[in-house]
């Protein structure tokens, strides 16, 4: 096993990789938001919107899991979706029990504009990286997803 790069004793939270990432999605959101706010939609808003759009049979529950939200969280986002009439909820005709969420043309219009909003706030993120540098960057990132898997899995199922 390699040397640890933190330790307790000298752990400063604006040094932490974690910290880190967590200020730039922190960046990354606003900048989307300030570009989709015009289209009346929210961070919130927009990330269940494109979930809807590219699975089939998305549910709230599943919708809530993939965004790392509570179902309860959940629920109200949709309910506000469906107030502006960008989503609607029908019940699926294999189990009657099961909503199912669509996109309204409205939502379809609206979730079109989030694309290029995303793509320009990465953009403005990485100005000034190299093609190798983005390449680098984005294999570590998905180091880091793969190791957090492990760290998950390993968890006891009670804590999960």
């Amino acid at each position: 096993m390699t040397k640890p790069f933190y330790s307790a004793a000298d752990y400063r939270p604006g040094d932490s990789v974690g910290y880190l990432i967590r200020q730039l999605k922190s960046s990354l959101t606003r900048c989307i938001e300030a570009q989709i706010a015009c289209h009346g939609l929210t961070d919130a808003q927009w990330g269940p919107m494109v979930l809807i759009k590219h699975r089939k049979d998305s549910n709230a529950a599943e919708l809530a899991q993939a965004l790392d939200v509570d179902t309860g969280a959940m629920t109200r986002t949709l309910d506000r979706l469906q107030a502006k009439g960008l989503i609607r909820r029908t019940r699926s005709q294999q189990d009657r029990r099961v909503v199912i969420l669509e996109l309204t043309e409205a939502g379809e219009q609206a979730v079109a504009k989030v694309p290029a909003a995303v793509a320009h706030a990465n953009n403005l993120h990485l100005e000034g990286f190299s093609e190798v540098e983005f390449a680098q960057l984005r294999g570590f990132l998905l180091r880091m997803l793969d190791s957090g898997k492990r760290c998950q899995a390993q968890r006891p199922r009670a804590e999960r």
